[in-house]
């Protein structure tokens, strides 16, 4: 079983991807390596901050890295907030105020015109260079106000149509399956496969 180290301290996608890994990989986050420096996501798309990422963590750790960029792309917003979905609302990474001001955004809009998709990238890089990169999408529309507890950032408020439901009201189970990270861990999975790496 390979060890991987995820480009990540946010829980929420540590559980999400440790959970989507489980018997592929011993799974470690930037919360085992409190000395490992803040990383700058200065990429102007998901692939190009999970690529930052993922050689940073390779290098800092000497271990195979997984990271992963993603966000929300609202049609009705010209594909905002994008790259910039944890600190749409301020630099804070607050939930509930990305929440508040997405809505405040969305005011008026009709809800034909609020489909929206999240997009996850992953990179996973070897401390020797080699890297794959993959991408996954879960279309859907952003509802008016909040529903559900599970999931965090943005999923209640992604409503998935043939569900009737948001994000945040699935189950971990059913989340996963249709998920954009899950999507992207499926490819990534195969790939590995094929790659042996």
């Amino acid at each position: 079983m390979k060890n991987i180290v995820l480009a990540t301290k946010n829980e929420g996608k540590r559980k999400e991807l440790e959970t989507l890994l489980a018997g592929a990989a011993a799974v470690y986050s930037l919360r085992d390596y409190p000395d490992c420096p803040e990383i700058e996501e200065t990429g102007e798309t998901f692939v190009a901050n999970a690529r930052i990422k993922a050689d940073y963590v390779a290098q800092f750790t000497g271990l195979p890295s997984l990271a992963d960029d993603s966000g929300l792309a609202v049609d009705a917003l010209d594909g905002s907030p994008g790259v910039y979905s944890a600190r749409f609302a301020g630099e804070e990474k607050n939930d509930g105020k990305n929440n508040e001001k997405l809505l405040h955004c969305l005011e008026g809009v009709p809800r034909e015109e609020r489909t929206a998709r999240f997009i996850c990238a992953l990179v996973y890089k070897n401390p020797n260079g080699e890297a794959i990169e993959v991408e996954g999408t879960c279309e859907g529309e952003i509802v008016s106000e909040p529903k559900g507890t599970n999931g965090f950032g943005y999923d209640p408020l992604m409503y998935i149509p043939q569900l009737y439901k948001t994000l945040a009201e699935l189950s971990s189970e059913e989340k996963n399956r249709i998920s954009h990270r899950g999507k992207a861990l499926q490819k990534m999975k195969a790939e590995w496969e094929k790659s042996g790496m």
